[in-house]
């Protein structure tokens, strides 16, 4: 992965700042199968500006991801509704021969899940974190829908439909989720009963949140968002892989209690359990899929790499997540 042209990035900053910019310590950030994050300190004469850039490699967006353009923009909103976000600095022009991307201030912290849940200096945060999370799930579908980029609107019908073509497409037979499909389809919510679409942050989870001693810090990765159903977050950050071998069901910190109350104060709108858990089976099912997909290209040769091969043994550990959230249920 070659890194960014730091005279290129030099010459944008200094654009943006009105001042001669130097840049150090310029590295790339772990996690991301599909995205570039870079961390870099950008020096002028009178101060250092800690930045992240983010774009996506080769400058193509991934099928079902936003651009960069349309992140930035997300970004934006959010943090003009008070969500916890990075402030954005400036969307890179193509003529600025660094990709599709944008630079957004650095928020120093922790997203390594096994740490949050795991290291004392986090045993503080852990307790909060729900109930944090709740709170900014009620921000960001509180942004009002016209102030917002278009999005693909994505209700559970059309999910299901698209992951129905997705697992058609990969020619594997995959019981568990051709029986996670059929109770999806059958369970789907009443749309007469839901609430109107609102942006859905798209992904949700730990392993996403920058987490500090004293609990959230930012909610990051945007480029899923779209317009849904405002259970789908919730139920996504309950998915069981996202707990990293913790036994509360919110993340690995927290219980479904602390979650749904701190949302219904913070919007004023109650989102049931069992709603909840609909998505939570979705979600389950949708990373084993996503999953076989980023496994099939690796082995398939379409782009070699140890992390989207290691990706495909947790294909079979989902459909165990699957079946046994359908029993419980």
């Amino acid at each position: 992965m070659n890194a960014p042209d730091a005279a290129a990035l030099e010459r944008v900053l200094t654009r943006r700042f009105g001042s001669s910019v130097r840049v150090g310590d310029l590295r790339r950030l772990s996690g991301g199968a599909s995205r570039e994050t870079w961390s870099f300190d950008a020096h002028d004469a009178a101060t250092v500006h800690p930045l992240v850039l983010r774009r996506d490699p080769g400058g193509q967006s991934g099928h079902g991801h936003t651009t960069r353009g349309v992140e930035y923009s997300l970004l934006q909103r959010a943090h003009e509704h008070g969500v916890l976000v990075p402030d954005v600095v400036l969307l890179l022009d193509p003529e600025d021969g660094l990709g599709d991307g944008f630079v957004m201030r650095r928020v120093e912290g922790e997203t390594i899940a096994r740490k949050i849940l795991r290291d004392d200096e986090y045993a503080l945060a852990r307790p909060r974190l729900a109930a944090q999370c709740g709170e900014q799930a009620a921000r960001i579908h509180a942004i009002p829908t016209g102030e917002l980029p278009e999005l693909p609107a994505l209700g559970a019908r059309e999910q299901i439909l698209q992951y129905r073509d997705t697992i058609d497409a990969l020619s594997e037979p995959h019981p568990a989720f051709e029986l996670g499909l059929r109770w999806l389809a059958e369970h789907e919510p009443d749309r007469r009963l839901t609430q109107e679409p609102v942006l859905v942050h798209g992904d949700f989870r730990n392993g996403n949140l920058v987490v500090g001693p004293e609990g959230l810090r930012a909610v990051l990765d945007w480029e899923l968002a779209h317009f849904g159903d405002p259970a789908e977050d919730l139920g996504w950050l309950c998915v069981k892989s996202w707990r990293f071998g913790a036994k509360e069901p919110v993340g690995g910190f927290g219980s479904y209690g602390d979650l749904l109350d701190a949302y219904e104060c913070a919007s004023g709108r109650p989102i049931d359990l069992v709603h909840l858990r609909y998505w939570e089976v979705f979600g389950t099912l949708k990373w084993g899929v996503i999953c076989q997909v980023q496994a099939s290209l690796h082995w398939s040769g379409a782009i070699r790499s140890v992390e989207l091969a290691a990706l495909g043994r947790r294909v079979a550990e989902t459909e165990w997540d699957l079946l046994n959230t359908l029993e419980a249920l």
